[in-house]
């Protein structure tokens, strides 16, 4: 009796302990980069929408890559946003209280993806608070679109260029 309990509990550690190995071999990252800009006339303390250009996935190609294909695809996560000014050179997040980022699809609804408040001062470049949301569907489809939104703690005096980085974790079954 002994044996087959542990003989049991032996077989459902292996299980569990390959299914997270077989997970880790089946994750990877896809990298997407947005440009945006930040006008000059912005007011100050008050909620303002960015314009965002569309983002290509070509995730089916990315999927391909990794041995993978859409209708396999488990898990996607956002695991890191960077946003950094490119134009001016120098210019620090000073001017720049909170931001939040959305995204949506033709087919989706838009969902909170990160934010950030209280944003350091001399900051060049700054990290965003994913949320936990599941973006399968939205890095599945062709295009996204993002929708940025800030409040201001100072005037700006020129436009600003921001990139943005985006890191999605991907978890997937093999083909």
């Amino acid at each position: 009796m002994r044996n087959r309990i542990l003989v049991s509990c032996s077989i459902f550690l292996l299980v569990f302990a390959g299914c997270d190995k077989v997970d880790e071999l089946l994750t990877f990252t896809i990298s997407h980069q947005v440009t945006f800009q930040i006008e000059n006339s912005t007011p100050l303390n008050l909620p303002i929408e960015i314009a965002t250009p569309d983002v290509t996935t070509n995730s089916s190609q990315t999927f391909e890559n990794n041995n993978t294909s859409a209708g396999l695809v488990k898990d996607v996560k956002l695991q890191e946003i960077k946003l950094a000014v490119t134009n001016p050179s120098g210019k620090t997040f000073s001017f720049l209280k909170s931001i939040k980022l959305y995204i949506s699809t033709d087919q989706n609804n838009e969902i909170e993806l990160a934010s950030l408040d209280d944003i350091p001062t001399t900051a060049t470049s700054i990290t965003l608070t994913p949320t936990k949301e599941k973006l399968d569907t939205y890095v599945k489809a062709s295009a996204y679109k993002l929708r940025t939104s800030i409040v201001t703690r100072e005037a700006l005096t020129q436009t600003l260029d921001v990139r943005a980085d985006l890191k999605f974790k991907v978890t997937a079954a093999p083909l």
